[in-house]
């Protein structure tokens, strides 16, 4: 039997969110912030391939899974007020459901990464800037459903390495500590994960 990480793009898509499916949680996130009515947002992240690797790993589909990443990009207004708002906003939206949702202005993120993380970010100009920045090639996915329903997936490195269950760095803008760290987590969650080197 043919891996789905050998299939061609487009059988790729359709078993990527047939599994996403098979995550009641993820898809319940998908319709409440839909009615948030957020400019250019996706949920992206660790629950998108997470869920992938427990249904190709017979797992439960939210095994694992920390939380629930929504980013969306608003540049009109970069105070923290405003990204509170939508914060407060989300809040009485995902009341009652169980799992940690966390939103966030992507417009914003230069104002406060070098404080967390060490490192100057030059300012994103799209949501899928910033998601094209994570610390690993795996993780730079974004999906959401339009109104008509059809889904709109931004995997600006392809499918493959989520189904083949493979962690490759992306050394870009993070730094190589959350690379491995979050590597090492996941490979005790996940440990048929394959983790890549950090390049030197």
């Amino acid at each position: 039997m043919v891996s789905v990480g050998r299939l061609p793009l487009d059988e790729q898509l359709a078993a990527f969110t047939t599994a996403l499916t098979r995550n009641e949680v993820l898809t319940e996130v998908i319709e409440r912030t839909a009615a948030l009515q957020l400019p250019d947002w996706y949920l992206t992240a660790g629950c998108l391939f997470q869920t992938v690797w427990n249904v190709a790993t017979g797992r439960a589909p939210t095994s694992g899974i920390k939380d629930y990443d929504i980013f969306y990009f608003d540049a009109g207004d970069l105070s923290w007020e405003a990204e509170d708002r939508v914060i407060k906003a989300a809040e009485e939206t995902f009341a009652g459901l169980a799992a940690d949702v966390e939103i966030r202005n992507e417009a914003r993120v230069h104002l406060w990464y070098e404080k967390k993380f060490g490192v100057a970010c030059a300012p994103y100009s799209s949501t899928e800037a910033a998601i094209d920045s994570f610390a690993a090639t795996t993780c730079c996915l974004g999906v959401r459903r339009e109104p008509d329903g059809r889904w709109r997936v931004y995997a600006p490195h392809g499918l493959s390495d989520v189904f083949n269950l493979v962690l490759r760095p992306n050394p870009v803008l993070a730094p190589r500590e959350v690379y491995e760290t979050k590597a090492a987590r996941w490979q005790e969650l996940w440990p048929e994960l394959t983790v890549l080197d950090w390049p030197e």
